[in-house]
């Protein structure tokens, strides 16, 4: 099947992982050089503990990858990084704190792709993901989603799931851990572009979907890689595919999405940093560029490796040309797939 079938997906699909994924790539090879060059920085900054943000649950992906560069940041700014975590709303509620905040430089927001996901599916957004924040750096991305099944379901392959899909439309479902999530947007993407009717079932946080998926209440799943490997190797989930470009060394032999048909199919989890807006620019290169160095520390490439993540490193002119893009193919996606589409198949 041809992707060049659904022009919508098409536009959408690259606007949201492609080339953004290629603009990371590319801008993490000269993020030093950038960095090397950047404007002198605020000789005081700074002179006090740094609180950053992770507006999602200890032990999460962007838990891990925060505090896996903090004692190297903490080195090299000299005062501590702390790692708050600030819950609420599928990470609204700490992204809009952060938003409020004066911009001084001393609290960030560490968060994923659901920065500019996840707003366009929900009325109730306080801030704007574009115009509200100073954006720092992209610092690293996964190598996409596992889809995975039940270690006892009768889909042993992706064609076999579709094959089942399409003879039962309506009757299997998927689990998502919120609208626009990592967990919703590939699935979405998916039934589009293979034209199944799957029921999508909304969890709070993906601990919660992924037991029911291993209970075998739900019948797939689009999880990080790193979770999905453990449920994999313990014998409790099957993975089916991946989501991301290519393959992941980690799963080397499970294969992506592009490779089983779906041309083009890249979509991926990514990082970023973010200040509150209108923090000088002073500070912004200077933190920058001590990210680059950490993400560049052998010590926490090797707990990226094991995280199933690559760093970046994009500097922050890109990085905002970046969060803008994706901003914009979100909202495409919204308007496509969202609550507020008359067509959606499953608005209530």
């Amino acid at each position: 099947m041809r992707i060049e079938k659904f022009g919508f997906l098409r536009r959408t699909l690259l606007a949201v992982s492609g080339s953004a994924v290629m603009t990371a790539m590319s801008f993490s090879l000269c993020s030093v050089a950038m960095a090397q060059t950047a404007p002198s920085v605020d000789a005081s900054y700074p002179n006090k503990p740094i609180r950053v943000i992770v507006p999602s649950p200890p032990g999460g992906p962007p838990d891990l990858l925060m505090r896996a560069i903090a004692p190297k940041l903490t080195a090299s700014l000299g005062q501590t990084i702390i790692v708050e975590n600030r819950l609420g709303a599928g990470g609204l509620v700490g992204t809009a704190y952060v938003a409020k905040l004066p911009p001084d430089g001393y609290t960030w927001l560490f968060t994923t792709a659901s920065h500019t996901n996840i707003p366009p599916f929900n009325d109730n957004v306080t801030y704007d993901a574009v115009k509200d924040f100073t954006h720092v750096s992209l610092v690293a991305q996964n190598f996409g989603q596992a889809l995975v099944v039940p270690a006892d379901s009768p889909d042993k392959t992706y064609q076999d799931l579709i094959a089942r899909a399409k003879k039962n439309p309506g009757k299997l479902n998927y689990a998502h851990a919120g609208l626009g999530t990592a967990s919703h947007i590939p699935a979405e993407v998916m039934k589009t572009m293979t034209g199944t009717d799957i029921l999508a079932v909304p969890y709070k946080g993906v601990a919660e979907a992924t037991n029911d998926v291993i209970a075998g209440r739900i019948d797939m799943f689009f999880v990080g890689t790193q979770i999905a490997l453990q449920h994999v190797q313990s014998g409790k989930l099957r993975v089916l595919a991946l989501t991301g470009a290519k393959r992941w060394k980690g799963m080397p032999d499970v294969p992506t999405l592009d490779e089983l048909g779906l041309k083009g199919f890249n979509v991926v989890n990514w990082f970023g940093l973010w200040m509150p807006a209108g923090v000088p620019a002073s500070i912004v290169n200077r933190v920058q560029g001590d990210i680059v160095k950490a993400i560049q520390d052998p010590d926490v490439m090797k707990q990226f490796d094991t995280l199933g993540l690559e760093g970046v490193g994009m500097p922050p002119a890109e990085f905002a040309k970046f969060v803008e893009k994706e901003a914009t193919a979100a909202k495409e996606i919204a308007r496509k797939v969202g609550p507020n589409n008359p067509e959606n198949e499953n608005k209530k």
